[in-house]
């Protein structure tokens, strides 16, 4: 299945969560098992050289391809919450958003010190969270080898910013616009 292929699983819908936002769907892609394959496929094949220890999912979407992932690779999965979702002791960060203010946490002691880590979510829009995310991850003394997304919202510059703050970074689509 081409990229083309799998752009076209991918819905969009206009004027969520605001007027003016192009929502890009994913969930659409995910519900056709070939489509979800083939993406899961094209990442594992761009992130197996890195041989990460382990792969760390962003919250909510970003659990579901990281999950995938993580099995195809043979890798441990480390979950990236919002604040208050989870059981034990964690560590947080706090950022900003356009529209306010959020904070990530990970349970305290999962990501080992020198621990080589791959982060995924769903989509890089304006790059806020997953910066965010690769800082808490550094924070407890991991390496970021590659931050990776199903989607890429370059005209927003996410990706452009997380290089930036040294993270490589990869995505299988690419649509323009908000």
């Amino acid at each position: 299945m081409s990229i083309d292929s799998l752009t076209a699983l991918v819905r969009t819908i206009a004027d969520f969560p605001k007027p003016g936002i192009q929502f890009r769907d994913i969930t659409t892609l995910l519900a056709d098992g070939a489509g979800f394959r083939e993406l899961v496929d094209h990442m594992a094949r761009i992130v197996e050289p890195l041989d990460p220890d382990l792969v760390v999912g962003v919250e909510a979407r970003g659990f579901i391809l990281a999950a995938a992932l993580a099995h195809a690779l043979g890798k441990g999965l480390v979950p990236v919450r919002k604040a208050g979702k989870l059981p034990g002791r964690t560590v947080g960060i706090d950022y900003v958003l356009e529209y306010g203010a959020d904070r990530l946490e990970l349970h305290e002691g999962q990501v080992p010190r020198g621990a080589r880590v791959l982060l995924v979510d769903d989509l890089i829009a304006t790059g806020g969270t997953a910066q965010a995310a690769a800082q808490l991850l550094r924070e407890q003394g991991a390496n970021v080898l590659m931050a990776i997304f199903a989607i890429d919202l370059p005209d927003l510059g996410g990706r452009l910013a997380l290089e930036a703050d040294g993270v490589a970074t990869a995505a299988i689509m690419a649509f323009a616009g908000h």
